[in-house]
């Protein structure tokens, strides 16, 4: 075989693994404080089913929370207002297929947004507090992501519903600092301060009578880390 049938035969078998790799759909899940078109192809089609009633207008808040939560419960899936690619099915959404330089484009900016949502947690949540600290909170967000009590997806886990203060009280929505994206990343990165721990809570201001029946494990900061 020539030098140019090779080429050209390793063209052709370079192109049917790209094709079959973007053969499978690659779709980003969107979720509270996502903005986008998929955003507005979610709510046109709760909007159509009767599980929405607010504006299609591609931004991901309250009310879509509130319909995809009561979307996902009435159609038998995990309930953590996570539009994944499970509802998306359910919803009939279909994604493109995506070639394989798409598909790790999609993973880093998977990754780039749950740095930037965890921070935002840990910024709402443990600003001023120990840099140990910061991290902790961010573990104990990935902890129960792997606990079966819990949504398994981090916007899941922290917009699960009375979860977090940060999120009650609107304080998820400040820009956190590099210092919180830092944690962010250290605690992605598999850095657990708490060795495991589900909760934390400040003894100086903790209002609810069951958090105080929980094992803590260790105190940093102002927080108490338990299980």
């Amino acid at each position: 075989m020539s030098r140019w049938g090779k080429r050209l035969c390793a063209a052709l078998l370079c192109a049917a693994l790209l094709v079959a790799m973007g053969a499978q759909e690659a779709r980003a899940a969107v979720y509270w404080g996502s903005r986008g078109t998929q955003v507005r192809q979610v709510q046109q089609k709760l909007k159509q089913w009767g599980y929405y009633d607010g504006a299609v207008d591609g931004i991901f808040g309250q009310a879509t929370y509130d319909a995809v939560v009561l979307f996902q419960r009435r159609n038998g899936l995990t309930a953590d207002g996570v539009v994944g690619t499970n509802t998306l099915n359910a919803l009939g959404i279909s994604g493109a297929p995506v070639s394989a330089v798409a598909a790790s484009t999609s993973t880093s900016n998977s990754y780039a947004s749950d740095v930037e949502l965890l921070a935002r947690l840990i910024h709402g949540e443990a600003r001023g507090e120990p840099y140990v600290g910061m991290v902790a909170v961010g573990a104990v967000v990935l902890n129960r992501v792997k606990s079966s009590k819990f949504p398994n997806t981090i916007a899941g886990v922290i917009y699960q519903s009375g979860a977090f203060d940060a999120v009650s009280d609107g304080q998820i929505n400040l820009t956190p600092g590099e210092q919180s994206r830092r944690a962010a990343r250290d605690a992605l990165n598999g850095w657990d301060p708490t060795g495991g721990c589900l909760y934390y809570y400040n003894p100086a201001t903790a209002t609810s009578k069951w958090i105080w029946t929980r094992e803590v494990r260790l105190n940093i900061g102002e927080h108490s880390f338990a299980v």
